[in-house]
């Protein structure tokens, strides 16, 4: 299934997206797609449904964040091997863990902030995941058995916040709009292997990043399993997987950023694509 919420920011409705690419209301079911919606057994019900039967959404409204009320939103960093290298670092250990402000989940056509004295925002197309039942201390073995569904994320991020001020990685990348999800969460049924979707972002049209989850250093199982050793996963939480090369950080001969009015299209294998334009905060 390809779960879904549209209307205005703040006041999105629950919807599924029928084979035919029709936005069925899911409003007489459920007041909104949390976590909740993993626990209570409405995606069983859903499954068992004929959507036809369900009211057509008339028009195009807004398409929000896939999914609402995100406890967590993690996100693992320098996670492929190429853009690790095109970063200048040593590709890590064991998965870099930080974290993006809830504050800046955005939908994934909505305009992005570039942020007052910003020199330096970024893009980072990346496979996000979003969290099906509570994980705490899990083996690599089940590890996906965890995972409610998946979703397209991109990964805003201003480097000179994140890397040339004092502290850590957070405050360069939880701009408010630095995290739009969606637009659809396609269930995890529908997604046998997460490790063999494409990547792709382009600016102005112009082709920046191609990427596989084949060459993720730490794969999703892996990544469940390390974060359930040192937090509880919640339903409803969100988790980023890192970036494939060719962000503009690592652009040759000097890097490349965002300016205002540039407009940024990216997507993930399966999982939709995502369009922003670029505005002054």
């Amino acid at each position: 299934m390809k779960l879904l919420r549209y209307g205005p920011k703040g006041q999105e409705k629950p919807g599924v997206l029928d084979a035919d690419g029709v936005i069925r209301d899911l409003g007489g079911m459920m007041d909104d797609i949390t976590g909740d919606t993993f626990t209570g057994g409405d995606l069983e019900r859903l499954a068992a449904m004929d959507f036809e039967d369900l009211p057509e959404v008339e028009g195009n409204p807004r398409i929000g964040p896939c999914i609402g009320n995100v406890g967590k939103f993690i996100c693992i960093g320098l996670n492929y091997s190429d853009h690790a290298a095109e970063a200048g670092q040593t590709p890590p250990d064991e998965p870099i863990v930080f974290m993006k402000a809830t504050t800046a989940i955005n939908g994934p056509d909505d305009d992005v902030e570039i942020p007052r004295t910003s020199q330096k925002t970024d893009w980072e197309v990346e496979l996000g995941f979003v969290i099906g039942k509570r994980a705490k201390y899990v083996g690599v073995a089940e590890a996906l058995d965890y995972v409610a569904g998946y979703c397209t994320i991109n990964d805003v991020s201003e480097r000179s916040f994140q890397s040339e001020r004092s502290g850590q990685w957070t405050k360069g990348k939880s701009h408010d709009t630095f995290g739009p999800i969606g637009p659809w969460l396609v269930t995890a049924d529908e997604v046998p292997d997460p490790q063999v979707l494409d990547l792709w972002l382009d600016v102005d049209g112009q082709r920046k990043q191609t990427g596989n989850t084949a060459t993720m250093i730490f794969d999703v199982a892996t990544i469940i399993s390390h974060l359930s050793q040192f937090m509880t996963l919640e339903p409803g939480d969100v988790v980023s997987t890192g970036t494939p090369p060719g962000v503009g950080m690592g652009h040759k001969p000097e890097p490349v950023y965002l300016k205002v009015g540039q407009t940024v299209t990216l997507g993930v294998d399966g999982l939709g694509t995502q369009t922003q334009k670029m505005v002054q905060a």
